[in-house]
């Protein structure tokens, strides 16, 4: 129970981490630039073995115990190959790109921040520029004055501040360059070249960019961040310069383009609100009933509370909204997911073995389009909290159970019913899987330009004591659990959120008004007699 836990809090502290990767670190150190010196390499050298060699490796070659859990693999330093930069294309970076990296950390990635201003466990600025220092001696590139990367920084010029004249004209030039067969026409990462692309450091898969989230973006999320990968590229990835073949201002118009389609605020709100209606509730994902409805934003982090964790999820932020009447509730859940995947194959589900240590390796799992469906779950307990008590987020505990409502795509591609209604007492025990007469449950998905649109409705109230009953002006727990099919993740490799809270309206009885109006008249008329009587005595 205690390690259970600990990885709980583990998981909260990721799901976190997700709201503060868009706050980036200073880009630019607050002190004068270390001097490098072979104690400063010595101390660097140390400084590595400790925070850095688990990942990237003790020869720096990113082959560390823990790198083959990871998407995308940790940086192979010998290669000399550097994404993000402010020089050309296929150069090395500066010492200023370096410590912006190790600073900001990548968002999306296992590279976390290492500013000590950020986080307690951080390294100082001084402690960054050796271990700067250290990291370069893993290529012999960086004492080859024939590469040095202080001649190949490249040219910034002056911000064109965003317009919606230059935002169409990126938006045209995001088409003529074809930006969209790789990225896809909204920018979802879906395009036809996607499922294709493989990287140049192992020729590993690499997924385009979804640009729509503004809070993953690596190299930073503002305009002239976007120009500048523009004018660099992206070395090691089929991302290239485009200082040949686009105009400066045209590149300015393209980062406004890309910066226009990021969803850049994140409602972290951790309770939904559930609007009533008087008449019919929508079965249709675009209904403009929704448009009344208020939403919250729902984190997810990879499953890393039991085994078999998952440190590479897909899904990472799901948008709720929720209706009800007199009868029902409904949900409308929103994702973005690559691909459709509406096919699951159960022989090449994951299978943990009595040795396997706990994490799954990417390589272990068949991260391919036609595999594993995609997938959702709403998890309630099967009873209203009388306090703070609540089951574990992650599907219950002992005595203390939930109820899932699972939305499986490949059920909904046969024609079947597509939700499933479950019971869960912990992540160790399968899932119960109620009676014919018990699932009430309804739902229908829409994938349409890589996103998943899943309305799920259910009765208020039932007569099962294993659901959940829906009473007005309660907060009920509400958690998610998510699967991306093309990304491998299946039964317990997914995403999930913690425990969030949905309430139902309660409209407000006219005698509320009214014996608010009665207060206040008698308020005033007792003030009013008050005053006369003094004045009288006066």
């Amino acid at each position: 129970m205690i390690k259970r836990f600990s990885v709980s809090l583990f998981f909260l502290f990721t799901l976190s981490c997700l709201l503060l990767t868009h706050v980036h670190a200073a880009d630019v150190p607050a002190g004068k630039k270390l001097a490098k010196t072979p104690e400063a390499i010595e101390k660097g050298r140390v400084i590595y073995y400790k925070r850095c060699s688990f990942c990237h490796g003790l020869q720096g070659d990113g082959d560390g115990p823990v790198a083959y859990q990871l998407i995308p693999r940790p940086r192979d330093f010998t290669k000399g190959l550097y994404k993000f930069r402010s020089t050309g294309s296929g150069e090395l970076p500066t010492d200023e790109d370096l410590f912006r990296v190790i600073s900001r950390g990548l968002p999306g990635t296992a590279m976390q921040t290492f500013d000590s201003d950020k986080i307690k466990s951080g390294l100082t600025e001084e402690e960054r520029w050796q271990v700067i220092y250290f990291i370069k001696t893993f290529s012999k590139d960086f004492d080859d004055p024939e590469f040095n990367p202080y001649k190949a920084v490249v040219n910034v010029s002056s911000e064109i501040k965003s317009s919606q004249a230059g935002i169409e004209k990126g938006k045209k030039i995001f088409q003529e360059m074809k930006c969209w067969e790789c990225h896809g026409d909204g920018g979802r990462g879906n395009g036809p070249n996607s499922p294709r692309l493989k990287d140049k450091f192992r020729g590993d898969p690499i997924l385009p960019f979804d640009l729509t989230k503004g809070w993953r973006y690596k190299g930073g999320n503002t305009t002239r961040d976007i120009y500048l990968r523009f004018n660099t590229g992206i070395n090691g990835t089929p991302m290239p310069s485009f200082t040949d073949s686009l105009k400066d201002e045209e590149r300015w118009d393209l980062a406004n383009y890309v910066v226009s389609l990021q969803k850049r605020e994140v409602n972290n709100n951790p309770v939904l609100s559930a609007k009533f209606v008087s008449g019919e509730l929508p079965t249709d994902p675009d209904n403009t009933l929704w448009g009344s409805a208020t939403s919250i934003d729902v984190l997810l982090a990879g499953q890393v509370i039991a085994r078999p964790r998952w440190e590479n999820p897909s899904v990472d932020l799901v948008t709720v909204k929720a209706l009800y009447n007199a009868k029902e509730i409904v949900f409308l859940m929103e994702w973005g997911d690559r691909f459709k995947d509406t096919v699951h194959n159960p022989e090449k589900e994951y299978k943990v073995s009595d040795v396997y240590k706990g994490y799954v390796s990417w390589e272990d799992i068949p991260r391919d389009i036609g595999n594993f469906r995609d997938s959702i779950a709403l998890q309630f307990p099967t009873a209203i909290p009388a306090g703070t008590k609540k089951p574990h987020f992650f599907r219950g505990e002992s005595g203390n159970t939930v109820n899932l409502w699972v939305w499986k795509s490949d059920l909904e591609e046969s024609g079947q019913p597509p939700v499933e209604e479950v019971n869960a007492s912990s992540p160790g025990q399968p899932l119960k899987i109620q009676p014919p007469e018990g699932q009430q449950v309804k739902g229908k998905g829409v994938w349409k330009d890589g996103v998943w649109k899943v309305v799920i409705k259910r009765p208020l109230l039932t007569e099962d004591k294993n659901d959940i009953q829906f009473e007005k002006g309660k907060f009920i727990p509400l958690a998610l659990n998510v699967w991306d099919g093309s990304n491998g993740e299946h039964n317990l490799l997914m995403s999930l959120s913690s425990w969030h809270y949905v309430i139902l309206e309660t409209t407000v009885p006219m005698s509320v008004y009214l014996y608010t109006f009665l207060g206040i008249a008698g308020l005033g008329l007792g003030e009013f007699w008050l005053v006369r009587r003094v004045r009288r005595s006066g």
